[in-house]
C-alpha cells in the first residue's frame, strides 16, 4: 500500500493518518516563563479537523509530543480535554505514540486513546524518534526537520520538511508554532545520525502543496555556490 505525503504536514497511509509533535500547552509554558505567543490552539484544532474532514481516516496516530510541557498542568490538562473531544468524533479512534514530553498522559486512555512505545504498520515502525529501538524501516517525527531559505528580498525565512528515505521518514512537527529545527546545520534525533541522511530527500511542505527540493546533499551542493 502506497504512503501518501500531505502538504498539511502529515502521511495517509491506507486509513491511517500519521501526524506528529502538537505539542499542546505550549503557549501556557511560555507565558509562566513570562513570553506570549497568539494562540494557536485554536487553528490547529481547525486545520486537523479540515484534514480529517477531506482525508476521512479511520484512524489517527499522533507520533508522540501530544503535550508540550514535561510538568503536568491545569490548562494543560484543559486543552487535552477540549482537543480530544474536538477531534474524537471525526475518526474511529486515536492512538498516541509517546513522545519524550508526554509524561502524565495516562489520564487520556478514559477517552478511549491508545498509548504506546511504538506501533508496527505496513512494514514501518512508527517511533517518536528520541531514543533508537530496534527495526529496519521508521517513521519518526522529534526532529521537527526544517530548512533555511531566502525569500524574494533576501530575508532569510525557515520551512518546515518532510525528510524521505527508503528507510527513514521524518515528519515536520504539526504545530505551527514549534521550532523547527535547521538539518542543514544541526541534528537532534539519533535516527538521523543512525541513517545516512545525505541521500535523503527534501520535501518541504507549504499550505497546499509540497515542494521537491532534490536530496540533501544536492541542496547543500547548491547552497554553497550561492
Amino acid at each position: 500500500m502506497s504512503l501518501q505525503l500531505l502538504p498539511q504536514k502529515a502521511i495517509k497511509l491506507g486509513n491511517v493518518l500519521i501526524i506528529a509533535d502538537l505539542h499542546l500547552g505550549f503557549e501556557e509554558s511560555l507565558a509562566r516563563e513570562g513570553a506570549y505567543l497568539p494562540k494557536a490552539f485554536d487553528e490547529m484544532v481547525s486545520s486537523l479537523k479540515g484534514l480529517l474532514i477531506k482525508e476521512k481516516p479511520k484512524t489517527l496516530i499522533i507520533n508522540g509530543d501530544l503535550k508540550h510541557s514535561f510538568i503536568p498542568f491545569k490548562r494543560e490538562r484543559l486543552e487535552l480535554r477540549a482537543f480530544l473531544e474536538e477531534i474524537l468524533p471525526l475518526v474511529s479512534e486515536i492512538i498516541v505514540v509517546k513522545g519524550n514530553h508526554d509524561v502524565g498522559i495516562s489520564w487520556i486512555k478514559e477517552f478511549g486513546v491508545e498509548i504506546v512505545e511504538k506501533l508496527e504498520i505496513k512494514g514501518y515502525t512508527i517511533t517518536h524518534g528520541h531514543q533508537l529501538i530496534e527495526g529496519e524501516k521508521f517513521i519518526i517525527g522529534h526532529e521537527h526537520p526544517a530548512i533555511k531559505l531566502r525569500d524574494e528580498v533576501g530575508a532569510l525565512i525557515k520551512v518546515p520538511i518532510f525528510l524521505i528515505s527508503e528507510d527513514l521518514i521524518v515528519l515536520p512537527a504539526f504545530t505551527p508554532w514549534a521550532y523547527g529545527n535547521d538539518i542543514l546545520r544541526e541534528i537532534i534525533s539519533p535516527y538521523l545520525e543512525k541513517f545516512d541522511i545525505k541521500t535523503s530527500k527534501i520535501l518541504v511542505s507549504l499550505e497546499d502543496e509540497i515542494l521537491d527540493f532534490g536530496t540533501l546533499e544536492k541542496l547543500i551542493e547548491a547552497l554553497r555556490k550561492i
